[in-house]
């Protein structure tokens, strides 16, 4: 047939689990404008391969790669085309990740549906996130499982959990790592990195790229250094604003580091 279908209609002939799920739609208003290119797409977790299967439709100029745990009949799944490539091993075994980067380089897109165990959706992130090309797209699909103690979440201390879904939500703090007015602030490896974090009901979609956008407000993370630049630099007093800003606000701001991290200590949230 010559009639190009979008992918919902893809999906359906396929039967796909993500029209349930309500992620088709999400898929195609980030897919649509791309689904001509020439990309290398990676899909965590096989199953029946229909996930596939639509991909390898949907995007006919691109590489599918699909991996899974088990032991994938690629004929009786009729995923034997020249656009689809499968792999076995384990999301979270570094040896098994480095060796399809080391076969593929780079991926556009990278779909984490595997095990939707906390444990996995994070080592696999920190596995393949430096394979991902600059604004290329990082989605988890099944987020809800961070919310199931039976998978690794944790449904009794959301704020506080070890879960994958607040793993995602601290990455957002890396859109603005440049604003953290924290003289003591660490960097974290994700910062600059990232550019776009969207949240969607049980799933995530994350973009790579730049964000080094120096603040307005700090300077290397210190407030009290841009407001005693930007003080002496209009009016020259340069005493005055030295006592206010460099020694009178920034006690004040290691009292409050050291009171913020007793806290954190006394509720072990270290």
């Amino acid at each position: 047939m010559s009639e190009i279908k979008n992918l919902k209609s893809i999906a359906e002939i396929y039967k796909s689990d993500k029209i349930e799920h309500g992620y088709i739609q999400n898929y195609e208003s980030y897919f649509e404008k791309i689904r001509d290119e020439k990309l290398k797409i990676l899909e965590i977790g096989i199953a029946d391969g229909k996930s596939l299967l639509t991909w390898s439709d949907y995007f006919k100029k691109s590489i599918i790669v699909g991996i899974d745990i088990h032991k994938i009949d690629i004929a009786e799944k009729k995923l034997d085309r020249n656009n689809i490539e499968v792999h076995r091993g384990s999301q979270s075994d570094k040896s098994f990740i480095e060796e399809i980067i080391s076969k593929y380089k780079e991926f556009d897109i990278i779909i984490d549906d595997g095990s939707h165990l906390s444990k996995d959706v994070k080592k696999s992130f920190e596995l393949l996130f430096p394979a991902l090309k600059d604004n290329g797209l990082y989605i988890v699909e099944d987020m809800q499982t961070s919310y199931n103690h039976f998978f690794g979440g944790n449904p009794f201390d959301l704020k506080y959990s070890n879960s994958h879904m607040n793993f995602f939500k601290n990455l957002t703090d890396r859109l603005n790592y440049q604003e953290i007015a924290n003289p003591f602030y660490i960097k974290n490896k994700y910062d600059g990195k990232i550019t776009n974090i969207s949240f969607y009901h049980n799933m995530v979609f994350l973009k790579k790229g730049e964000n080094n956008q120096l603040s307005s407000e700090v300077i290397n993370h210190s407030y009290e250094n841009m407001k005693f630049k930007e003080k002496t630099n209009r009016s020259g007093n340069h005493f005055r604003y030295f006592i206010k800003y460099k020694i009178f606000y920034k006690f004040f701001t290691l009292i409050l580091y050291i009171y913020n991290l007793v806290k954190r200590i006394i509720l072990l949230r270290i």
